[in-house]
């Protein structure tokens, strides 16, 4: 008898095979989100597109500081499709704190708002998003956007062209086109350049994508 079950790749060799895929050093961060729906579903995104973790600042306090009883928590894992389980969630209090605790690490931060803040803004396609090693891209609340303080310690904004009578985006959505050209520019130079001790161009270009059998 032909088992269907016995030709899936178990869990861990996934992971397995999917590590060399992620994107080192990339945060998502997701500022004050009123719906924890939405979290669910930005995490979902992040894992997907191979982002290396995703801060939430969460003053409400919605979520646990352990990420170990994150993974454990039904609702949050049935929001994620279970993404919750496999990507590393931190949270903080306030914006500043997740601020400086990014800076503290060497993080360089950029904003999406579909507004012009004061600050060198660009669309999406047109930022090199490699320049710099450390990179947290901040996704704001759905009602107020994103915050002064966050746009007042960023490198600059970037912003979603728009071309219908709507110019806004969900968090869902505008987070999954954001990360998926970040996360691409940026598998495209590892696969390209060591980071680390080992700094410099590879001799062989690794792929960008798995084989669809993997």
């Amino acid at each position: 008898m032909n088992d269907l079950s016995l030709e899936k790749k178990p869990a861990r060799q996934r992971a397995d095979a999917i590590k060399p895929f992620q994107c080192k050093n990339l945060i998502a961060v997701i500022e004050d989100p009123q719906n924890p729906r939405n979290i669910g579903t930005a995490i979902r995104n992040v894992n997907a597109l191979g982002v290396e973790k995703v801060y939430v600042i969460d003053p409400r306090h919605v979520l646990s500081d352990d990420w170990q009883e994150l993974r454990e928590e039904a609702k949050l894992s049935k929001l994620s499709v279970s993404a919750i389980k496999w990507t590393f969630l931190k949270r903080f209090d306030n914006t500043q704190d997740c601020l400086d605790h990014l800076e503290k690490n060497g993080f360089v931060s950029i904003v999406t708002s579909p507004h012009v803040k004061g600050k060198k803004s660009i669309f999406l396609h047109e930022g090199d998003y490699t320049e710099h090693t450390k990179l947290a891209v901040w996704f704001g609340n759905e009602t107020r956007g994103i915050s002064d303080l966050a746009v007042e310690r960023c490198e600059m904004c970037v912003s979603i062209p728009m071309f219908g009578m709507i110019e806004s985006l969900n968090l869902a959505t505008s987070s999954g086109i954001v990360l998926y050209e970040v996360a691409k520019q940026r598998r495209e130079y590892q696969s390209r350049y060591r980071s680390g001790r080992k700094k410099g161009k590879r001799e062989t270009v690794l792929p960008t994508v798995m084989s669809r059998e993997d």
